[in-house]
């Protein structure tokens, strides 16, 4: 079994409006909703659980009965943090996931996930253990000396730009919250659960990512998505 662990715990601050993010609308519709379109249209995905911001799941509930998101198996309350949030969604898991089933990490703010990204992330944990979507990096990297000036840069053919979806075998991601969250490793600030899995010793293994797959933190992201949505329409119009 596939299951897509969906986070939408945040509140979106950044964003400057008045409600969460991820129920912001966009041409008539929540933004969370493109993302579990996604997944609902996706025949490799057997299940979905969501990870909602408190006060939000009865709205959560009624969107998803809206859209016809038939897929959607379990809300979860969200934590304190992303890697709270995560934890719950995957401590929720327990017992109802074989060890071998994959679950699919992925972040409820990224609503443009391709079909073949959320596939190959599959096919890539299948195969290895886990998979990470992830793309070059184009753009070069120094390191910081001062605050003003530097002679150190990181190859940029040394790097990759890793983000959601991620997929992992069930018993493996249960046990590495588990001993995260015991242990205090990789579960602070901006940690992830790639990033989680890194520090607890675990390879990691690329799959292939797309640059339509952003991630809306500010208001000229959301501006982004829109014109993404309005090229799609115009090219099933054509």
């Amino acid at each position: 079994m596939n299951i897509a662990l969906i986070i939408a715990g945040g509140s979106g601050n950044r964003m400057g409006q008045n409600i969460p993010k991820q129920f912001i609308h966009v041409y008539g519709k929540p933004v969370l909703l493109y993302t579990l379109e996604g997944f609902e249209k996706h025949p490799q995905i057997d299940a979905i659980e969501v990870v909602c911001l408190d006060g939000w799941q009865e709205a959560l509930q009624a969107y998803a009965k809206q859209y016809n998101i038939s897929k959607l198996k379990w809300i979860v309350t969200g934590g304190n943090s992303g890697q709270e949030s995560i934890r719950n969604g995957v401590y929720n898991l327990e017992g109802k996931c074989e060890e071998d089933d994959i679950v699919i990490v992925h972040d409820g703010i990224r609503p443009l996930v391709d079909e073949s990204v959320l596939s190959d992330v599959i096919v890539t944990c299948k195969r290895y253990g886990n998979g990470v979507s992830s793309l070059p990096y184009n753009e070069q990297i120094f390191i910081i000396d001062d605050e003003i000036s530097t002679t150190k840069y990181i190859p940029r053919e040394t790097l990759r730009r890793v983000s959601t979806p991620q997929a992992y075998r069930f018993g493996k991601l249960l046990w590495a919250y588990k001993r995260a969250f015991a242990e205090g490793i990789g579960i602070n600030g901006s940690h992830y659960t790639n990033t989680m899995m890194a520090e607890l010793g675990e390879r990691l293994y690329f799959a292939a990512g797309s640059d339509k797959n952003i991630k809306l933190t500010t208001r000229d992201d959301l501006e982004l998505f829109k014109a993404y949505l309005r090229s799609d329409t115009d090219n099933e119009v054509k």
